[in-house]
């Protein structure tokens, strides 16, 4: 017997029965996060086996030992960013929040986006997440943004034309 397993609907399928379309959230991906954790730590624990090795205890060696713990630093700031950043889609608009100390919102309607943009290097290629730039109607284009990292780029990118594209059909 042979099973198969599907993996859940990540964007546009709604659910059984539900005639309006689910809000959708979005964050930067986790993954970038914890490969940058664990060579963080790896660093760290290297840099810690060589400060109490090889350093003499008049150089100050418990000093020196504070600098692989500045280490660890940057995957935590870089947690708290995501933490702090997503994207919204409701009915008919898409909301950008940003910041943690100070907080920059972007609020626009769907049928003012024109084009969606998805950017990936190799690297994101081989994750299966990239940068989408959307860029909206207006003679100043003030509300042109990108959103990195997110999981499953180009699939996000069509579910977001798509409602744009719902949207403009049915006003």
């Amino acid at each position: 017997m042979l099973l198969s397993i599907k993996e859940p609907p990540r964007y546009n399928e709604a659910f059984e029965g539900e005639t309006s379309v689910p809000d959708i959230t979005v964050r930067p991906t986790t993954k970038l996060l914890k490969a940058g954790a664990v060579i963080a730590v790896l660093a760290f624990l290297g840099l810690e086996i060589w400060c109490y090795e090889s350093l003499d205890e008049r150089l100050g060696t418990s000093l020196i030992m504070i600098a692989p713990v500045l280490l660890l630093l940057w995957p935590a700031a870089r947690y708290m960013r995501r933490q702090f950043s997503k994207l919204v889609i409701t009915g008919d608009r898409l909301r950008y929040e940003a910041g943690m100390l100070s907080k920059s919102t972007r609020n626009l309607q769907l049928t003012k986006v024109q084009d969606i943009r998805v950017s990936q290097h190799l690297f994101q290629r081989m994750l299966n997440i990239g940068n989408i730039s959307i860029e909206t109607a207006g003679p100043e284009r003030l509300g042109d943004f990108t959103i990195p990292n997110v999981d499953a780029p180009q699939q996000l990118a069509d579910e977001i034309m798509s409602r744009a594209q719902k949207g403009m059909t049915s006003a």
